[in-house]
């Protein structure tokens, strides 16, 4: 065994029986921030109405800011999920919905891009993609229930812009108390996830690079847990034939992560009306959808967009955790800017 896996955070750890109540982690936004997110709405397009010009200063949240400031020391050291609800998102157009949800974003991190394009906001739409696609990624893919996974930062952000017919539910899983349960139940697959495994760049690895790249899905940092846990993507890396195999106490770990997940005594969902906002400590938390159905007829899509952060509360990571701006993704800064229609 090279690592030996011990129980971490124990703090973070919750059930579902833990998060049953809504009001625990839904904070609804007052009349008074309500207003102060429309002024810094309206100073924010006195600058651009391109939403790579605007940081946290063009967005000015004096009070509201202070509770954006306690909610991200609760995604980082707390529970790890919560839902912002109160914005009208009729009152707005998509632009201007997108604008404060990126505002309110630059309060709690830095940008991070989320794919080859260099999406710093990105779009979570039916884009045609197919699961069986080995160059789809979960949020161009509709319709299909996504499995709990991690993205790839500190805080992973979802704004729903609007709903489709039916379903799609947004879930949320305590990697912390599956990682605990995995150590406790058994300590040798826990200990092999502490290893690099491999993933599938899903075909946007640099140029002339290898189709995959390697990661621990657990990491212990200085009495921290980190998690990176992409099962589908683990899995698709065997079909490079120069990507490392996977062991059987690693298949054995993702099986029981899978399983874990899965169990509703480990999970919560909640449905994201038009304009709710939620936030989620990548590092502690698993997130997923169940499936859904669209009617584009009516006009009636799903339709979210998605912020990767790096949270200021984090004073240190991992090297392979960092938000590296060097990387081939960062080089092509963009928005992705999709409508629902």
């Amino acid at each position: 065994m090279t690592h030996e896996p011990r129980v971490l955070e124990p703090h973070c750890e919750w059930t579902a029986a833990d998060v049953a109540d809504p009001g625990t982690w839904t904070e609804v936004l007052t009349d008074a921030e309500l207003d102060e997110i429309d002024t810094a709405l309206r100073h924010a397009l006195t600058v651009s109405d391109d939403v790579l010009d605007i940081g946290a200063e063009h967005f000015p949240l004096p009070t509201l800011s202070e509770r954006l400031g306690r909610i991200e020391r609760e995604l980082i050291d707390g529970r790890g999920f919560v839902r912002l609800r109160g914005v009208d998102r009729s009152s707005y157009t998509q632009a201007e919905t997108e604008m404060i949800y990126w505002g309110i974003g630059m309060h709690l991190g830095r940008p991070w891009p989320q794919n080859q394009h260099g999406h710093v906001l990105g779009d979570v739409i039916d884009q045609g993609k197919a699961m069986d696609d080995p160059t789809a990624r979960g949020n161009e893919i509709g319709g299909a229930a996504l499995p709990f996974h991690c993205d790839g930062s500190d805080l992973v952000g979802l704004m729903c812009l609007s709903n489709g017919l039916e379903g799609g539910l947004s879930a949320v899983a305590n990697s912390v108390r599956i990682h605990n349960e995995l150590v406790r139940a058994d300590p040798e697959a826990a200990a092999a996830l502490y290893e690099p495994q491999p993933y599938d760049y899903r075909g946007e690895q640099p140029e002339g690079g290898k189709g995959w790249y390697t990661l621990p899905v657990f990491t212990d940092w200085d009495g921290r847990l980190f998690v990176r846990c992409i099962p589908p993507y683990i899995r698709a890396s065997q079909r490079h034939d120069d990507a490392p195999r996977l062991t059987p106490e690693a298949r054995r770990g993702l099986d029981a992560i899978v399983e874990l997940a899965d169990d509703p005594d480990h999970h919560v969902t909640m449905e994201l009306q038009p304009g709710d906002m939620q936030f989620i400590d990548n590092f502690h938390v698993l997130h997923g959808r169940t499936a859904y159905t669209d009617d584009r007829a009516s006009g009636r899509v799903r339709h979210l967009k998605r912020l990767w952060l790096e949270t200021s509360v984090l004073q240190d990571r991992p090297p392979w955790f960092r938000n590296a701006a060097d990387s081939h993704w960062a080089r092509r800064r963009s928005a992705s800017r999709l409508t629902t229609t």
